[in-house]
């Protein structure tokens, strides 16, 4: 996997935000796995990144707001869909992406992936506080309940 504007029907190209400390974790993972297939690669393009090539018809902007991917087919999709798509193409994620293909699954994941959304800040100020201090959600968590008693 590389991150560059590799542009084939055999490349999945992953929009993400590279500001984000939930998506640099969820990434690095992605990026430490190889596709199912040695005919496809994936790709990571942080939209943070000025020198990133917006593609036509969305903005940075819209980029940064949710997880997108540009799928085999060349088509960017975004949200539960961006994530079938990518997750089709991982060891260990198919199964995920086998289900979000059932009738409905979709539809019910982009709610839960909406609602994921509006907490999303909170959670990214958890993750940023852990990278600036080394202490993680289970520390900090930890940490809560011992002074609660």
């Amino acid at each position: 996997m590389t991150d560059s504007n590799f542009n084939t029907n055999q490349c999945v190209t992953v929009l993400y935000d590279g500001a984000c400390p939930l998506c640099q974790r969820e990434i690095a993972m992605y990026k430490n796995l190889t596709p199912i297939d040695d005919k496809l690669q994936v790709t990571f393009e942080d939209v943070n990144d000025p020198t990133t090539v917006i593609p036509a018809g969305v903005t940075r902007a819209q980029l940064l707001q949710r997880f997108h991917v540009r799928n085999m087919d060349q088509e960017l999709v975004s949200g539960a869909k961006a994530f079938i798509a990518l997750w089709a193409v991982l060891p260990g994620w198919r199964w995920l992406a086998k289900i979000g293909s059932l009738p409905g699954a979709t539809w019910c994941m982009e709610i839960l992936y909406v609602v994921f959304l509006f907490v999303r800040p909170v959670l990214q100020r958890l993750a940023s506080i852990g990278r600036e201090t080394g202490m993680y959600y289970d520390d900090i968590r930890y940490r809560l309940d011992k002074d609660q008693k």
